[in-house]
């Protein structure tokens, strides 16, 4: 059985977001819970609340599921769309800020024994 949750539009670079989601990836529910409660990175909280809807949708879908047996069985990081920004520079110019958005989805699937 396999549940899923997508945080969409994450104000947050996908190569800062992809740094802490790989270090979950494959891991234990709870292992990988502690990790992100414990990482000083900001994504790292954007992505523990992504997990516990995850863990929300699993149990939501079968409410005998032993919660304790779920992995992180696919994570992944995709863009989003990004904002551009203009900031005003000398001698008319301008310079482009571009401020970028991620979308990121974690599966979380029961352990086969």
């Amino acid at each position: 059985m396999e549940a899923r949750a997508i945080l969409r539009y994450a104000r947050i670079t996908p190569t800062k977001a992809r740094r802490v989601i790989d270090l979950i990836k494959g891991k234990n529910v709870e292992q990988a819970l502690i990790t992100l409660k414990y990482m000083p990175h900001r994504g790292a909280r954007l992505i523990e609340k992504v997990l516990r809807s995850a863990l929300a949708n699993a149990e939501q879908k079968n409410p005998r599921l032993d919660i304790d047996n779920l992995k992180v069985s696919k994570a992944f990081v995709d863009q989003g769309p990004i904002m551009k920004r203009i900031e005003q520079r000398a001698m008319g110019r301008g310079n482009v800020i571009k401020k970028k958005t991620s979308h990121i989805t974690i599966y979380v699937s029961s352990e086969e024994k």
